[in-house]
């Protein structure tokens, strides 16, 4: 646009000094006029483009669940400009088409089975073993986990005073809030750890050993020999946990169909027929 006024001062210019001939030649002679048309209407032509690439491709649909240049958010309308989006937050968000088209697109609605995973950390002197078969229960026994694919605990690494237990399952977006359910199955393993005596220390409880003096982890309890059998893990009798979602927690439901009556009551902030 910057150039197109640039031409048209220069244009005016000339014509001013008497040089009406040479301005004409100079801008449509040497074909500055259409260098200056295709400038001026870039942005509109690659958005008009990537509108058709998209409505073909269809990489989404209205309602889905999306990640586009960094924002989740809820596809509400495709116009020949702008992708609609509506975020968690409630916000109308307006993207041009070339930069949907042009970036990387995770779409979490195509399939409803996402993973969900969180950390929790145990002290040295737990049994990993006993707090994995714990762990295991609270997600066995939680209505949102799948059973296939099925859930893992997994020794995530060593802390200054903890052993980190990375716990991962897999729910249906469409059915659950993922984040409701993190929610719910961190505050629920949390308790089934203390029920059970494991201690959850916090980062204030820190390991210090002098430089150079070796220092070897050693199991309080006999571990077993190379000719003795592995041991094996009794099975825990768990309280009966808590509710699956707190009041807090709202529930375990999905949050689409709450923020599509959302889009409903506010005004569509660009017009435009939706090509989706």
């Amino acid at each position: 646009m910057g150039m197109l006024v640039f031409l048209v001062v220069v244009y005016l210019v000339l014509r001013v000094s008497g040089l009406t001939q040479l301005a004409l030649t100079l801008l449509s002679g040497t074909g500055l006029i259409g260098l200056a048309l295709g400038i001026a209407f870039k942005d509109i032509t690659e958005n008009f483009l990537a509108s058709i690439y998209l409505s073909l491709q269809k990489p989404f649909n209205d309602g889905e669940l999306v990640d586009i240049n960094g924002i989740l958010s809820y596809v509400q309308k495709l116009t020949a400009r702008t992708t609609i989006l509506m975020n968690l937050e409630g916000n109308h968000v307006q993207i041009p088409n070339a930069i949907v088209f042009k970036n990387t697109i995770r779409n979490y609605t195509s399939n409803p089975n996402c993973r969900e995973d969180f950390m929790i950390g145990i002290g040295y002197d737990a049994s990993i073993a006993r707090a994995q078969e714990i762990a295991m229960q609270v997600l066995r026994k939680h209505p949102a986990v799948l059973k296939y694919p099925e859930p893992l605990v997994l020794v995530d690494g060593l802390g200054a005073s903890t052993v980190n237990l990375r716990i991962y399952c897999w729910i249906d977006g469409k059915q659950h809030s993922w984040l409701k359910v993190r929610s719910a199955l961190i505050r629920l393993t949390k308790k089934a750890f203390q029920d059970a005596n494991i201690e959850l220390p916090d980062e204030s409880h820190e390991m210090v050993f002098p430089d150079g003096v070796p220092v070897r982890m050693i199991e309080r309890q006999a571990g077993p020999t190379l000719s003795s059998p592995a041991p094996q893990v009794e099975a825990i009798q768990l309280p009966e946990p808590q509710s699956t979602s707190s009041l807090a927690e709202g529930g375990l439901s999905c949050d689409a169909t709450e923020i599509e009556q959302q889009a409903k009551q506010f005004r569509m902030p660009a017009a435009g027929e939706n090509i989706l």
